[in-house]
């Protein structure tokens, strides 16, 4: 007799007791983001973040992107050149594991003066060593696809509206498939079409073996590529009589 079993997808991501907090010197108060949160993630698995605003959610996030420290636990990243903790990481790592495997997306653009629209979503591809006519053809599909209209790819994103802005910064931030990507409210301001698009690329990612955890303002756009879901509750801010008594 034959048993199938279905193989547990290779790990890239366990996160054990990981805690953030903010101290509030001129309040004499610390903000507790999240505490002792733990999950292990692997090779093409989608996790949602829920919980209301406060709750920490993208501090989860930007925890996770070594933008924030921890005030404790581990967060142990599998990646081509072995295992490595987040949470302790050198800043040089972490540095060239965000140019090569670990991506963060968010509805926020950072447009450099005077660099076109093309040029910028095209800058991963060609430092990735494609050729700049090749990373250009792309850059110009995925811009496309976003609802980036011809006339403006070489334009300067610096003089864009909001939504359009947003729309580069998504072509920009997915041309290029990381091992890791972290989506923080990628489709809090853009139109129907452009969500579609997003999910659209996100599931072709995450059939490709991309590791996804985000926070949608809209989940029910994404619901078919959830595995699981964490929620996070919100916690208080505390004194200095509460540390006291503590």
């Amino acid at each position: 007799m034959n048993i199938h079993t279905s193989a547990r997808p290779s790990p890239v991501l366990r996160v054990e007791g990981l805690s953030k907090q903010f101290e509030m010197h001129h309040l004499n108060r610390t903000l507790h983001a999240f505490e002792n949160i733990g999950f292990e993630l692997g090779e093409g698995e989608f996790i949602l973040l829920k919980g209301e605003n406060g709750a920490g959610k993208s501090t989860l996030l930007r925890t996770l992107y070594r933008t924030y420290l921890p005030r404790a636990g581990h967060a142990y990243y599998y990646g081509r050149e072995g295992m490595i903790d987040l949470a302790a990481a050198a800043d040089v790592d972490i540095a060239v594991l965000r140019r090569q495997e670990i991506g963060f997306v968010t509805q926020f653009l950072n447009a450099r003066p005077r660099v076109a629209a093309e040029e910028l979503v095209s800058e991963p591809l060609r430092l990735a060593g494609m050729p700049r006519s090749e990373a250009l053809a792309q850059a110009r599909h995925w811009l496309q696809s976003f609802g980036v209209k011809p006339q403006l790819w070489p334009a300067y994103p610096s003089t864009f509206s909001g939504g359009e802005q947003q729309k580069v910064n998504l072509a920009r931030a997915l041309i290029l498939p990381q091992r890791l990507l972290l989506l923080d409210e990628p489709t809090a301001s853009l139109d129907g079409a452009a969500r579609r698009a997003l999910v659209e690329r996100l599931a072709e990612l995450k059939a490709s073996g991309v590791a996804m955890i985000g926070v949608f303002h809209h989940p029910e756009d994404v619901a078919g590529l959830i595995d699981r879901e964490i929620q996070l509750e919100t916690t208080r801010v505390l004194d200095e009589a509460d540390h006291v008594a503590q």
